[in-house]
Formats: C-alpha cells, structure tokens, sequence
C-alpha cells in the first residue's frame, strides 16, 4: 500500500491490524452511506503494442468486450482449466488494470511472464501507485457521480468508477493516492459517507456472489464451477485461450457437476477457512460434497461463497468438517 494513502488513512482515524484489515471507529448505526479503503486487494498492469492480443489468449473472458465504459470479471485459468485467479478487468487509455486478490497477486504476475515470450507486454504491479476504495449507499449515484447501473459499467473521471452491484449500490474506485485523498475528503465531508471496516466490504462481496481466490483455493475449480459464466465473465465465442478447451467441453455438455452457492452458518469455533471440506449428512454417511471459498463474519453469522455438488433431488443436509460439525444452510444469491 502506498505510504502517503496510509499515513493518510491513519489521520483519518484507521487501525491496521496484523491480518491486514483496515478498522475505523465504530459508526452511527442509522449511517446508509459507507466508504471503505481495500487492503486485501491488488492491481496487476497489463501494458504494452501487445497487451489486448496477449491477455486474449490467457484469459475466460473476451478482450473485445472491455471498454473504458465496460469492465468484467473474469479468470485466468491453468491447462486443465481450473481457475488460477478471479479478477476484475479496467481498460485505461494505455493499458489494462487486473484487479485481484492480493495474495495471488506475484504467483499470476510470474505465470503470465512465462508467456510473453517476444511480445512487447509489460506486467507491473501497480499496488502501491493506485489505491482501491469502495462506496455503498442506499440510491442514486454516489456522491454526484454519474456512474451508469449495469453490472460492471464503468465511469473514468479523476479515476475509475467500477459498478459492482446494481442490486446493492456498490462502486469499486480506482485511483492514484492524491485524487483518492482528495475524494475520501469530499465523500466523508460533503456527501456523508462514513468509514466502515474492509471486512465487511469483503462481507459485501460475499453476499453479490463475487468470487475471490486465495492461495489455498486456487487451481481448484473450473471457471462454471464459480458462477463465471452467469456473470459474464466467460466468452464461448472467442478464440482459445490457456485451459479453454476444459471450459468449452463443460459448456457444452450442457451441465456443471459443482456450483456455487450463497450460505450462513453460526460457528461455534474459528472462522470456516478457504477450502474447508463440508459435508453432507443427509445419507447418515457424512460424504465430504463441498468446500468453502471465503466467509465473513457479520454479528457472530458467517456469510459464505462454497462450490458445492449438485443435488438432483436439492436435498441437503450440509455442515463444516469442523470439530464441532456447524449446520450450513444455503441462501438465494
């Protein structure tokens, strides 16, 4: 994180704790308008005369697509198909912004090194040049902005203004520390917006089914297998890219043997860990038919993304393979 956004942070009232989550003050309960600075989130660059032509043959989803007014999610996957990282990609002027998971961030920068070859591409992790905030309010536009309502719309201004979830009112913002400082001031002075915990922006991203990866989940699952595709963030109609023919077979045999699914459970314990196994006990045989991709906790609940096997007969009877075998129950995303 760049040191001037932190030391600004910091003078707005933030904690930095060792796990890496941003903590401010406790809130005004009645507050509808939250902001909130992402710690556990990265930006990768993509530049260079070859940039769109090389992340073309890399990535799930279509180069072609991504304008300055349209981002996706998407995914880079490994031969076998299975998702290396999930990420969200900006178009700028000059070059491409992945955004994703922090953690993932050197592993997928040195993997797409291997395939540049002779290209002209270059990879920078641009972390700690641009700063990621989040904005929920509860209607309109936020702060005076005038962000378009569809999935992933995009609005360049000072910085880059990536809508999330139309649902909920969401915006991922984008930009370099001086205009983040600047905007953070104008959003929390003229518009209202309070400081919230980054842990509940990840909670936000939970429950809109947004897919992140961790190191322990990664290389795990086929893109269908974490809802890519019915958000948009695969093209069945581009030409190949690394893993795609796994993708394509699954597509077109028309069924996927695992899905993801929105869930809660009250741990009695620790936090259910990325990749936990969960079982189902509905047959008296506790077969393992899951595992957990991320969850947060909100009021002593975990909400949870799992990929889960699909149940013709859609009953389950679902618990943590934890010590104490906490009782899942699945929600509507």
């Amino acid at each position: 994180m760049n040191r001037s956004w932190k030391n600004f942070l910091i003078a707005e009232h933030a904690t930095f704790k060792d796990e890496g989550d941003i903590v401010f003050p406790s809130i005004s309960p009645d507050s509808d308008k939250h902001i909130y600075a992402i710690p556990d989130l990265a930006v990768l660059t993509v530049a260079g005369n070859d940039a769109a032509k090389f992340l073309q043959g890399q990535i799930t989803c279509n180069i072609d697509d991504i304008t300055e007014t349209q981002s996706s999610l998407g995914g880079l996957c490994n031969p076998k198909g299975r998702v290396i990282t999930t990420f969200l990609l900006v178009k700028k002027i000059d070059a491409f912004l992945l955004v994703l998971p922090k953690a993932l961030l050197g592993s997928v920068r040195d993997r797409l090194q291997k395939y540049i070859l002779r290209s002209d591409v270059q990879l920078t992790d641009s972390s700690d040049e641009l700063c990621l905030i989040g904005l929920s309010y509860p209607s309109g536009q936020p702060g005076g902005l005038s962000l378009p309502e569809q999935l992933f719309s995009t609005s360049q201004q000072d910085a880059a203004f990536i809508n999330l979830s139309p649902e909920q009112n969401r915006c991922l913002v984008i930009s370099e520390p001086e205009t983040a400082a600047t905007l953070w001031t104008a959003w929390t002075g003229d518009h209202g917006f309070q400081p919230q915990n980054s842990e509940q922006w990840r909670y936000l991203d939970i429950i809109a089914g947004l897919p992140w990866l961790t190191p322990e989940t990664s290389e795990e699952f086929i893109p269908q297998m974490l809802n890519l595709d019915k958000l948009g963030g695969i093209s069945f109609n581009k030409g190949c890219y690394t893993g795609q023919e796994i993708v394509a077979r699954t597509h077109y045999l028309g069924k996927t043997k695992r899905e993801m699914f929105l869930a809660e459970c009250a741990s009695s314990s620790t936090a259910p860990e990325p990749n936990m196994a969960i079982i189902d006990k509905s047959t008296g045989m506790e077969q393992t038919v899951g595992a957990v991709l991320m969850a947060q906790a909100r009021q002593n609940i975990y909400r949870m993304l799992i990929v889960l096997q699909v149940s013709d007969a859609n009953t389950y009877n679902l618990a943590l393979n934890n010590q104490d075998q906490d009782k899942i129950t699945l929600l509507a995303l």
